[in-house]
């Protein structure tokens, strides 16, 4: 893709390779691999983790406190790099057992 072409991912999911929901209960271990995903996918396009522009994570949890896990979790995943990101309690996601989902949008790097 050229220099400063837009990338939108769809929502990564704690899935592995055989499309198997990982971590079941677990929102941080969820989160984790959601990124490791999310990663691999924005990677794919020409970007990194460093030209994510937007994140949204989705958190299918009832406490506030599993919304702050996952938020730290994928903060972390960032490091210096603080896109702008969005952070949202639903009630139910794809895949069975799923708890957390993140989509981002990048730019492509010159």
């Amino acid at each position: 893709m050229p220099p400063g072409t837009l990338v939108f991912t769809a929502g990564a999911a704690p899935i592995d390779a055989d499309g198997q929901t990982v971590h079941p209960g677990d929102v941080s271990k969820q989160a984790a691999q959601c990124m490791v995903n999310l990663s691999a996918a924005v990677e794919e396009a020409g970007a990194s983790l460093d030209d994510v522009v937007k994140v949204t994570v989705f958190v299918a949890e009832n406490l506030q406190a599993d919304l702050s896990v996952a938020w730290d979790v994928v903060t972390e995943a960032f490091g210096d790099h603080k896109p702008a990101g969005s952070l949202l309690g639903v009630t139910v996601l794809a895949y069975d057992d799923q708890l957390v989902e993140i989509e981002a949008v990048a730019v492509v790097p010159a």
